[in-house]
């Protein structure tokens, strides 16, 4: 069998790939990621809803450590690596573990070109309403452009049906559609944020 995989659940998707930068400071995941660090092992993170954790997520590494404090606390930089389903929990440490099965994109598809530039051409629509997420900048020249981009979603139901998703075509269709819709919304929620510190309504305050 398998080693099991500590598991680290947060409200939020990792994917391949990318970066994103924690700040530990529970004790069990002060020894989670001591271990990880020590061992140059990986560790999941899994996506955490109020009623449970999701049943998929993504393996990362520490990539670096950025501040070690006296009471154990640190900032640390991680990067995903594969992602995985779970088979089933193991509860004997005081974080949780996983039996996980990895898994990859099921087909070697060739993309066209005019789904990755309309993409990106979203993305940066979408980041120029400061309504994106962005912990690290994209790698535009990953093969899984998708999971580069999804990063900037802040949907969790979303991004764990693109984290499932094994054909790179589909994701790109997928985020493509999401921010196409979303994007009014986006562009109103922005504006409002503007607006707010004029009056706190959204709204010009009459005769200033």
């Amino acid at each position: 069998m398998s080693r099991l995989l500590p598991l680290f659940p947060l409200q939020l998707v990792v994917f391949p790939r990318t970066r994103l930068p924690l700040h530990i400071f529970e004790d069990r995941y002060k020894e989670m990621v001591g271990d990880a660090i020590r061992d140059g092992s990986d560790f999941g993170i899994v996506p955490a809803k109020e009623n449970g954790i999701l049943n998929a997520g993504c393996s990362v590494i520490v990539e670096k450590v950025i501040t070690t404090y006296p009471d154990g606390r640190s900032d640390v930089v991680t990067v995903g690596q594969r992602r995985f389903e779970i088979l089933f929990l193991n509860e004997e440490k005081p974080y949780l573990r996983g039996q996980v099965e990895f898994f990859e994109d099921e087909l070697d598809e060739k993309v066209p070109g005019l789904f990755r530039e309309k993409a990106l051409e979203l993305y940066r629509e979408l980041a120029a309403t400061g309504e994106a997420r962005v912990y690290a900048e994209p790698l535009l020249d990953d093969s899984q452009l998708s999971f580069q981009l999804a990063q900037a979603i802040t949907d969790l139901d979303f991004q764990n049906r693109l984290l499932h998703t094994r054909s790179e075509r589909e994701r790109l269709e997928l985020l493509i559609s999401y921010i196409e819709q979303n994007m009014p919304r986006m562009k109103h929620a922005a504006r409002m944020r503007q607006l707010a510190p004029q009056n706190g309504f959204g709204h010009k305050i009459v005769g200033a």
